[in-house]
């Protein structure tokens, strides 16, 4: 069965209107059958089928700006998606032992089929909210000594790393360097590579 698209938000994407039609068509359906408790199985099915064929009829012939305009379409996975979808029995790991937890770093251990292994992420935040705790994305130092210090632990037990970077970059602020952003992202680059 075809997952769909779960984003709601205002923001579509010329190209995608049809998808969007399709899928509002489907979720109408799918609510007035639970309602009058009409079998309609089949007309879903066939609907779901169009969704998928339409799918990767649209998506085959993007141009490169389309490309660019989806990878940055708010309504994208985001790695906690990944992380929740893929990494079983997840466990997060927080802080740097020095100054606190950076939000927008996510390191844990978990399984990824029968390998267990540790997961670092990028995490921008799915609404307003959530996006101002993490920073949006941006690491400040914290995270980076985080991360680095996730690793060593994971290169401790023998385990594979799995990494997933969606950033615009360090925390530029004025704070983020008077922690020290500019040593620790050094310190990672020098013992991450040893």
């Amino acid at each position: 069965m075809t997952t769909l698209n779960s984003y709601t938000g205002a923001y579509e994407l010329e190209f995608e209107r049809p998808l969007i039609a399709l899928e509002r068509q489907i979720a109408e359906l799918e609510s007035h059958a639970g309602e009058q408790g009409v079998d309609i199985n089949t007309e879903l099915r066939k609907l779901r089928q169009n969704h998928t064929a339409m799918l990767k009829k649209i998506y085959a012939k993007l141009g490169a700006w389309n490309t660019v305009k989806v990878a940055r379409h708010p309504g994208r996975p985001q790695a906690i998606d990944y992380i929740r979808a893929f990494v079983k029995d997840f466990c997060e790991l927080h802080g740097d032992r020095r100054y606190g937890d950076d939000l927008a770093i996510i390191t844990g251990f978990g399984r990824i089929g029968p390998h267990k292994c540790l997961v670092v992420a990028n995490h921008k935040g799915k609404d307003t909210k959530e996006r101002i705790a993490c920073n949006f994305g941006m690491a400040h130092p914290e995270g980076y000594r985080k991360a680095l210090l996730k690793m060593q632990l994971a290169e401790k037990f023998g385990l594979p790393i799995v990494t997933l970077v969606d950033t615009a970059g360090a925390y530029p602020g004025i704070g983020a360097e008077e922690r020290g952003q500019a040593e620790a992202i050094a310190v990672n680059l020098r013992d991450g590579t040893a």
